[in-house]
């Protein structure tokens, strides 16, 4: 097949399957060299279209393209989804029955599956090596791919396994994604799944309808309320906590003020977590409550807001969770709240964790960058395309764009804040967190100022120029910029081999001033791939959002099975009168024309 006849085979998939007239990015090139037989390792955004980099090969090659993925909860919606298309999918995993399994083995082996989901331990079981042996293989996806990362939060021991796929399937094409990676992720994925020939896509990590903003943390849960009343009243989002007890305790917060909200951790059973998960999912505007179990794989298109009420442990992280939010390409927001005491508990889990030095140090690195992230003046985008070892020029749409922090000269209340950490260590043989040398510098008479004399110390009383918050910002730009450190179970401060250059006055410190003006999303800031819809064809695009929420629930799939929001819009605002008109609207294929076709045209009609 030559190369023409190789992007025109695709073309005509993505149209009559898809529904789609164009690739975008990086796809033409990805799938037609997969297609061609080339083994490939993917680096693309979520909402950036990896799927159809290998389920358009698969459809256009020859036999079943094989998925890997960890996302068991999520194989069916996946299945259904590629269902509801007209593609013959199905899936393999410990949730099936033997029935069940036997009737996808034999569709496997009839050749009457284009697509087939595999949980990575299933590898391991020599009857399913046996099976994929008795029938044709058209390629080998690896979803997930940083899971063979060890130093990754998401590593899987069975993705160590999928190496072996090429010595078993030699001339079988083999394709890797990840939705996140730095430059050494992505060689670590490369040698551990042995994919050295691969040749490597790297899509662009930007992703210019979200909105980021960082946020000084006050009351944290009060003030994501307040966003989500005024900015996101009736949408769909996803809110990470660091621990299961804040999890439980915020989406009690939220459904007490009027918002829906479901929790979603390990600690609560199977049958739970799959329920919240399964109503996230199909209901509209519902908000879940989550550590980082929850959210991989998740193909919910409008999710409208991503709000971290913790710090996350790296960019890597914060940038896989918030690429949650706008997948179908609208304006969308990535919101954290980030306060000292997140620095002291970040720093100290470091200190506890297991493994070596250099497992610590990593985790030190990682921790850096991401405080760096929350700490600059520049332009968030900048600074996180940077991070990915890529370029980009100021957004205009972060909230270091729309208010611009200023950077002032901090030394001389550094040096206060270190003094009073080093006459407490070296006059009084005392160690204490930031709250106690805070109060001796804004002078305090508190009971325990008084029980240790602290009053009586020179530095007592010569911080009174500042606040106790603008002190407390003080003190966790100090412990971003390794000038102060924690240290046991308390968090208590203590100097390191940097504090003496600014207690000697051999180091200027610029601190980073909140600007008065917290910045909100702006009424105009519009998604270059957003759908432009009139005010006037609001309602009909409600009529179908409607029309949609019903057949979903008698179908018991996803609304967004059924159609994106932006393809409603699309049909909203162009209003076709006929079956033809209604197929030349994007994401509108051939399947999905013949099972719909005719109810929107009603639908239509009615309005």
């Amino acid at each position: 097949m030559t190369s023409t006849e190789t992007v025109s085979d695709a073309l005509g998939v993505l149209r009559r399957v898809f529904g789609y007239d164009s690739f975008r990015g990086e796809q033409e090139a990805i799938i037609s060299h997969v297609v061609d037989g080339g083994d490939a390792l993917v680096l693309m955004p979520t909402g950036g279209g990896k799927s159809l980099c290998y389920q358009i090969p698969s459809l256009v090659r020859e036999g079943v393209g094989v998925v890997i993925s960890p996302l068991i909860a999520l194989m069916q919606d996946q299945v259904d989804a590629l269902r509801a298309l007209g593609v013959r999918a199905g899936f393999l995993n410990s949730t099936q029955d033997y029935e069940q399994r036997r009737e996808v083995e034999q569709a496997f082996l009839a050749g009457e599956l284009d697509l087939l989901y595999l949980a990575p331990e299933r590898l391991r079981l020599e009857s399913t090596v046996s099976l994929l042996g008795r029938g044709k293989v058209a390629l080998f996806a690896i979803d997930e791919a940083h899971c063979v990362s060890q130093w990754g939060h998401d590593f899987r021991p069975d993705y160590l396994g999928l190496s072996e796929l090429h010595e078993r399937w030699p001339d079988v094409p083999r394709i890797a994604l990840t939705a996140t990676a730095t430059k050494a992720t992505h060689e670590e994925i490369a040698t551990r799944l042995n994919l050295g020939e691969a040749k490597h896509f790297v899509a662009s990590f930007d992703r210019p309808n979200i909105q980021y903003r960082i946020v000084p943390k006050n009351s944290p849960q009060k003030q994501l309320l307040e966003l989500l009343r005024t900015e996101h009243a009736g949408d769909a989002g996803i809110v990470y906590c660091l621990s299961r007890a804040s999890v439980e305790k915020t989406a009690e917060f939220l459904s007490a003020n009027g918002i829906p909200a479901v929790p979603y951790h390990a600690g609560l059973d199977a049958r739970t977590r799959a329920k919240h998960q399964s109503r996230f999912l199909r209901e509209d505007g519902l908000v879940v409550v989550a550590t980082i179990a929850f959210g991989m794989g998740i193909d919910k298109p409008d999710v409208r807001f991503v709000a971290h009420l913790d710090l996350p442990k790296s960019v890597e992280g914060y940038y896989q969770e918030t690429g949650r939010a706008g997948r179908d390409g609208q304006p969308s927001t990535a919101w954290l709240a980030y306060g000292l005491q997140d620095v002291v508990q970040q720093r100290k889990m470091i200190d506890t964790s297991e493994g070596d030095d250099a497992h610590r140090r990593r985790l030190g690195q990682h921790l850096d960058a991401m405080l760096a992230l929350c700490e600059t003046i520049e332009c968030r985008r900048v600074q996180l395309l940077n991070y990915f070892g890529q370029q980009g020029e100021r957004c205009g749409n972060c909230d270091t764009c729309l208010a611009p922090p200023e950077s002032w000269d901090g030394t001389v209340v550094a040096q206060k804040l270190l003094s009073a950490v080093y006459r407490l260590a070296t006059e009084r043989r005392q160690k204490f967190g930031a709250g106690q040398s805070i109060d001796i510098l804004l002078g305090k008479q508190t009971p325990k100022v008084s029980q240790h004399r602290h009053d009586e110390l020179t530095v007592f009383g010569i911080g009174t120029e500042l606040s106790e918050s603008e002190w407390r910002g003080v003190v966790r730009q100090l412990l971003a910029q390794g000038l102060l450190a924690v240290e046991g179970d308390y968090g208590t401060l203590v100097l390191t081999e940097a504090s003496g250059e600014v207690l000697g006055r051999r180091r200027e410190v610029r601190l980073r001033r909140e600007p008065k003006r917290a910045a909100k999303a702006p009424k105009t800031a519009k998604s270059k791939a957003a759908v432009e819809m009139p005010p006037e064809a609001a309602p009909l695009f409600e009529r179908l959002r409607a029309w949609r929420a019903e057949t979903a629930k008698d179908q018991g799939v996803p609304a967004y099975v059924i159609f994106h929001d932006a393809t409603l819009r699309q049909i909203a605002t162009e209003r076709p009168s006929t079956l033809e008109q209604l197929g030349g609207v994007s994401g509108v294929g051939e399947s999905k024309l013949v099972k719909y076709g005719e109810a929107i045209l009603e639908t239509l009609s009615a309005a």
